[in-house]
């Protein structure tokens, strides 16, 4: 049987888009590991926050992966499994887990990284933010956000603003 020297190429170029497109994880010079989570429903728009510290970092999500992230949080059941609750039944059944979270914002947009690891094998997934962090909080796992992320967009919180349930991350 022979190879095709074109899929070869085709993989090489694969590694290398996802080693680009991942480079500026790789290259964090501080990472921070978030504390505490907690869902606010606003009547704009439901937001998580990220708090390290006596800071937050604001994200806007859509009102199901909030009430996902909150149940997860709260230990709430729904009657019917939300995307999130699907997604880790699927990853666990296959022995997948979700190791770490991590958060960027590029051109004002936030992104996740998902690193997923089965059988001793790691792989990176890109995400929206929202979704990572769901996971992440499903599998209660450790959240990440770039140092100098935390030191522009987070916000300082009110000292009574407690978290609806911390979570070991």
């Amino acid at each position: 049987m022979r190879r095709n020297p074109f899929l070869g190429l085709l993989m090489l170029f694969l590694v290398c888009a996802l080693i680009v497109e991942c480079a500026p994880v790789l290259a964090s010079s501080r990472e921070v590991k978030i504390e505490k989570i907690e869902v606010q429903f606003l009547q704009k728009s439901p937001v998580v926050l990220l708090a390290v510290g006596d800071k937050a970092i604001p994200i806007f999500v859509d009102p199901t992966v909030a009430g996902s992230i909150q149940g997860a949080l709260t230990g709430e059941k729904f009657p019917r499994p939300l995307p999130h609750d699907l997604m880790q039944s699927i990853l666990k059944t296959y022995e997948v887990h979700v190791d770490r979270v991590f958060i960027t914002m590029r051109d004002g947009v936030f992104y996740g990284t998902l690193t997923l690891s089965q059988n001793g094998r790691q792989q990176l997934f890109d995400s929206r933010s929202s979704d990572a962090i769901a996971l992440a909080v499903h599998f209660h796992s450790p959240i990440f956000v770039e140092g100098d992320l935390m030191d522009s967009e987070g916000k300082f919180m009110k000292p009574e603003m407690e978290t609806k349930k911390d979570v070991d991350l």
